[in-house]
């Protein structure tokens, strides 16, 4: 019995259609003809037995059903070109791995260590999306993520592995001028600071406060930004001050760029964790890679001279 999966030209000539709502413009950029895109539309809803363009004053546009089929298809359809220009480009010997990553983190933290992984494991090719909340592996082509969470969030994310790699400590950060001589504030003063605010994490400020038994009436208060990397840039233009996870502002700590505002830690539930789907058997690239990662994760042993 011949299986009910549309042929790949016919899938290319729906995907066209789909996202310019148009067979002329779908056929102009395949190098058809618009009869001929037509055709295979007219061919894809005999096969399924479903309606998926309807005609309109100004042309075509999606069915209900034909609007969600595209989705799936176009998604489809990236993930085959992805996995053929990996095969043409990849060396023989190597394997690709496709990370879902938060994105702060995979830049700030993951990008820089890359070059060692290269070193290392020199076959290896990582592939970096963003992804900020759990999702179906089964869905997608990720072969693992990079997530920040609470332990509960990560216990609840169905089908799937974890490993932690680093806790969360939050401190607060500004540029030097922003502070009296440069130096950090007792944290009662930075409650009279400006404080930069991160969409995400609605509640930190306050939260932070809590801890260090202040009251400060203005902790919601401030821009806010959806994500680190633009609160950490806020922060060094000297707009406010930021509280951002230690690890993702190391280099602009070093640099002088920004300075802590006050010596107060809030460690807080969320950490980052490596998160894969729960398969029989891991691909020999992911374990190398998994193991590499746990590996840039934990901390170095203080150095002892001999003697």
């Amino acid at each position: 019995m011949r299986r009910p999966i549309p042929a790949t030209h016919t899938l290319l000539c729906f995907e066209a259609a789909a996202r310019h709502e148009s067979y002329t413009r779908a056929a102009q950029e395949l190098a058809l003809t618009q009869s001929a895109v037509s055709r295979q539309i007219a061919a894809l809803e005999q096969l399924v037995g479903q309606t998926l363009f309807q005609r309109t004053r100004h042309g075509v546009a999606l069915t209900e059903r034909g609007a969600a089929y595209a989705r799936l298809v176009r998604q489809r359809l990236q993930a085959l070109e992805r996995d053929t220009l990996e095969l043409m480009s990849g060396p023989e010997d190597g394997r690709a791995i496709t990370l879902a990553a938060v994105p702060t983190f995979a830049t700030r933290w993951l990008v820089p260590r890359l070059p060692a992984l290269a070193r290392t494991h020199p076959g290896i090719v990582v592939h970096i999306e963003t992804r900020t909340r759990p999702f179906l592996f089964a869905d997608t082509g990720f072969d693992a993520a990079l997530y920040a969470g609470t332990a509960a969030q990560v216990a609840n994310w169905a089908g799937t592995r974890a490993e932690l790699l680093l806790h969360e400590a939050l401190v607060p950060v500004c540029a030097p001028a922003l502070l009296p001589g440069g130096r950090s504030v007792a944290p009662q003063d930075v409650a009279g600071l400006p404080l930069l605010q991160q969409s995400t994490r609605p509640l930190a400020w306050q939260q932070w406060f809590d801890q260090a038994q202040v009251h400060a009436p203005l902790a919601l208060a401030g821009p806010r930004y959806e994500v680190f990397s633009m609160t950490a840039a806020a922060a060094i233009s000297g707009m406010g001050v930021a509280l951002m996870p230690r690890l993702l502002v190391e280099d602009e700590l070093a640099r002088g760029l920004l300075v802590e505002a006050c010596t107060t830690v809030a460690h807080g539930d969320r950490a980052y964790y490596l998160v894969w789907p729960d398969r029989q058997q891991d691909s020999a690239a992911l374990q190398r890679f998994r193991a590499w990662l746990l590996a840039q994760a934990r901390p170095m042993p203080p150095h002892r001279p001999q003697g």
